[in-house]
């Protein structure tokens, strides 16, 4: 059995079908497209197209939604057009059972770049349709930052406001072409929803498509009537939004079952570009979307599919509650402490004394007090669930590998925020904060790229490492007195941490904890112990 649209013609073996139409549905959709989404890898397969999937088989829509991916052009060359661009979605649960479901929501999957026109004129034809009434995004942090680690503008964006937008590279530039192309095509309304794993991150596109925009009025390349439609909400929307649901990379236990059910060609693959991507997704059963409710041009009834839709402050509250406390400060924790340690597997990290008592103490005791409850959704359930069915849960193949990619641009809302609560506080002090100073600590110590055995470590890709290690040159695990207090560099950086950690009273702290972890082989959990112990 091969995943493709012929194939759901066949009787299925342990996966469920769709009941829908597909290639009605993507007829339909080509006609009057109603959403389109950036960033096509897993989190997109295995929870967003999955929302309209559900849509779809309850007849509350016939339409689906168009993949476009700007970065990694392997994910439509090899995963979607091979397969007719549908998924095999793999529910793991704690029991080690699965559910299985083609996802068959994504009509077509282009390639977002004018290098590829063919793709770029469909694409080009959605946003000059009225009928459109969602972008949204899953491309990472990394895909909104126009600037680097001094607030200089990266070469690309630097390229695409002095060119023009004949060509742009940047995922925001082209986004903002986009717009401009429905800007002309009669300035329709539409949804710019971001639902990617940041504060603000309607914010952080809004202010990335207008700091574009604005580069080429200031050009003369556009008109200020553009900026003024970007920047009317009743036209142009740009909702904060809340998501969590892990997907973690595609396993191998997960292909052999379902080749065990007859399943052809759904091997995994690493692209190029370092994507880990295959024909299925497997990801845990709890996911949460909650969606700030700005949709000038309507939408799909999401809320029938399970998606919260709420007011700014519901959205913020909730989002804060869980990338600044109940989730991912824990994750980034268990991640650099993970890699360093020597381990492969979240779940097997929480079997570890130590890094299980690291992530309570960071949750619990020094990131509940500061979190406000935002009333869908209480904080202490979630971290609950989080802890005690989430992080364990075997059957979940997550690595703090992936989770430590781009640990650069996540350091502010997931530390950050929480140090700021801290120190903005009448009854807190911020000196009283030890893990999420250790884990910072031990984020520093795994830029060495220097496990905890002093062997040597891969580090996972992040847009600043380069310049990172250059603070850090000179300073080697093993040798305490090759540190000449270089943190400062880091430590002290705004953009990293949201706060100078000098200014905040945890750098000095931090500092010590850093050259601690440098002493010898094992200093690393030496440490861990000596401060979870006070």
């Amino acid at each position: 059995m091969e995943l493709n649209a012929g194939s759901l013609k066949n009787k299925w073996q342990g996966v469920e079908i769709p009941s829908f139409d597909y290639l009605e549905m993507a007829k339909k959709t080509a006609e009057s497209p109603i959403w389109v989404h950036f960033g096509a890898g897993n989190i997109f397969r295995g929870f967003i197209a999955e929302l309209q999937h559900r849509l779809l088989e309850d007849g509350l829509s016939d339409r689906g939604i168009t993949a476009v991916e700007t970065f990694d052009f392997e994910i439509i060359d090899k995963i979607y057009t091979p397969h007719d661009n549908l998924a095999i979605l793999v529910g793991l649960k704690p029991d080690g059972t699965t559910q299985n479901t083609i996802i068959a929501s994504i009509a077509q999957g282009l390639k977002g770049s004018a290098a590829f026109p063919e793709d770029f004129s469909k694409l080009e034809g959605i946003f000059s349709s009225p009928s459109l009434q969602i972008a949204s995004f899953t491309i990472t942090e990394k895909g909104y930052s126009l600037t680097d680690l001094n607030g200089k503008l990266l070469p690309v964006v630097s390229g695409d406001i002095n060119e023009g937008f004949s060509a742009p590279k940047h995922t925001m530039s082209i986004v903002t072409k986009l717009l401009h192309v429905r800007f002309l095509a009669g300035a329709h309304p539409v949804s710019m929803v971001s639902m990617d794993n940041c504060s603000h991150n309607g914010d952080k596109l809004r202010n990335a498509v207008l700091d574009i925009a604005k580069g080429w009025l200031d050009k003369g390349l556009v008109t200020a009537e553009f900026v003024a439609y970007l920047s009317d909400t009743a036209r142009v929307g740009f909702p904060w939004s809340m998501i969590d649901k892990i997907t973690p990379r595609p396993a191998a236990v997960i292909q052999k079952q379902l080749e065990g059910y007859g399943i052809t060609g759904i091997e995994p693959l690493v692209t190029s570009k370092n994507t880990f991507i295959a024909p299925f997704v497997n990801a845990e059963i709890p996911q949460y979307l909650v969606i700030e409710d700005i949709f000038p041009n309507g939408r799909p009834p999401l809320e029938k599919a399970g998606v919260y839709f709420a007011d700014r402050d519901t959205v913020n509250n909730t989002e804060k509650m869980k990338v600044t406390t109940c989730l991912n400060p824990l994750h980034t924790a268990l991640a650099v402490f993970g890699c360093l340690l020597g381990y492969n597997s979240i779940a097997d990290e929480m079997k570890d004394a130590d890094l299980c008592e690291l992530v309570k103490r960071i949750g619990y005791t020094e990131g509940l007090p500061v979190v406000v409850d935002p009333g869908i959704i209480s904080p202490k359930a979630f971290i609950d669930e989080v802890i005690n069915e989430r992080l364990p849960n075997p059957f979940i193949p997550d690595a703090p590998q992936r989770i430590a990619t781009d640990t650069s641009q996540k350091l502010p809302i997931r530390f950050g925020e929480t140090i700021k609560s801290y120190h903005n506080s009448q009854t807190l002090e911020t000196r009283s904060l030890v893990c999420i100073p250790l884990a910072i600590a031990a984020w520093c110590r795994y830029l060495l790229g220097v496990d905890d055995r002093l062997a040597p470590m891969e580090i996972s890709s992040d847009p600043m490492l380069a310049q990172l290690q250059d603070i850090l040159k000179g300073v080697k695990a093993g040798e305490p007195a090759s540190y000449k207090q270089n943190l400062m560099g880091i430590l002290a950086n705004i953009n990293l941490f949201a706060v100078d950690l000098y200014e905040v009273g945890l750098g000095e702290k931090i500092e010590d904890m850093f050259a601690e972890m440098l002493a010898d082989s094992g200093a690393v959990r030496k440490t861990l112990q000596k401060y979870l112990s006070k």
